[in-house]
């Protein structure tokens, strides 16, 4: 069985009557992040692209500005897994040390120790530490994407949800170009981890920034959601559902394009409307 997945027995009742059998879930798990040595996080997530979920929290949240001041990284298994397991999807704990010349910022990783899936600041220390400053500004005017297009994403999306499709327990980020090309994809239980995955991936893969691309998250779209966006140097970051007060804000100031309730043939623009054509 896949490492994101879970069997559980389950009572299903529908209209009045009873029956056993069972069901899928969508697994959650402690993954702790180690930095030069030290416990620097704990995030619950689903299992899997754990090196990319740290190298993506890293670059969010301004610890490192790229994937070449990390020395090294490794993915380690917990204590009851066999000593050759420390493949991505079985790890619960990923070290990274960076190289000795990385100067770090002491208020940027000034966090509580653990983080929910559904949370991506609920470890912050201050409210000045929820707001970070991207390395690049937002690249304007920027690309364009048709209507017709944005259109399509969310289908186009939900054919690639392998996990979801088991489960219906999972968030989705991914990135498409302006021609509708799949850039990536990431699943989690959280959404903010779903984005930083796909971002890891990306700093990994040496695309960022990603300055022609749009993002699409399958949930709402809370500020931290467009704050990781923007670091990654993202134009366009489409919501399936709502976005937030500060989210709007956030994405009017770094000349961001934020869309939301992208649904059927109809959707919403509170920012950037001149990248959608």
């Amino acid at each position: 069985m896949a490492a994101d997945t879970a069997t559980t027995p389950v009572q299903t009742v529908e209209n009045g009557h009873s029956s056993a059998r069972s069901d899928l879930l969508a697994v959650e798990e402690p993954l702790q992040l180690c930095l030069n040595g030290s416990p620097l996080s704990i995030t619950m997530r689903t299992p899997g692209s754990d090196l990319d979920l740290a190298v993506g929290f890293l670059f969010t949240e301004a610890i490192i500005q790229d994937v070449d001041q990390i020395l090294s990284m490794r993915a380690e298994p917990g204590a009851d897994d066999p000593a050759d397991s420390a493949a991505e999807d079985s790890s619960d704990r990923v070290t990274i040390h960076l190289k000795p010349e990385v100067t770090i910022d002491p208020a940027r990783i000034r966090r509580n120790f653990y983080t929910s899936s559904s949370c991506g600041v609920c470890g912050k220390l201050a409210i000045g530490a929820l707001e970070i400053h991207p390395p690049r500004p937002i690249r304007q005017p920027g690309p364009q994407f048709p209507s017709d297009l944005i259109y399509r994403l969310p289908n186009l999306l939900r054919q690639t949800q392998n996990a979801f499709d088991l489960t219906g327990g999972l968030h989705a980020a991914a990135l498409f170009s302006p021609e509708g090309t799949l850039l990536g994809l990431r699943e989690d239980v959280g959404r903010h981890n779903a984005v930083d995955k796909l971002i890891g991936f990306a700093l990994r893969d040496g695309t960022v920034p990603l300055e022609d691309s749009l993002i699409l998250v399958s949930g709402r779209a809370g500020f931290e959601l467009v704050q990781k966006s923007i670091m990654a140097s993202i134009p366009i970051l489409a919501a399936v559902g709502a976005p937030s007060s500060l989210a709007v804000e956030l994405a009017n100031r770094f000349g961001m394009t934020l869309v939301g309730f992208l649904r059927g043939q109809r959707f919403n623009i509170y920012s950037g409307a001149e990248r959608i054509s």
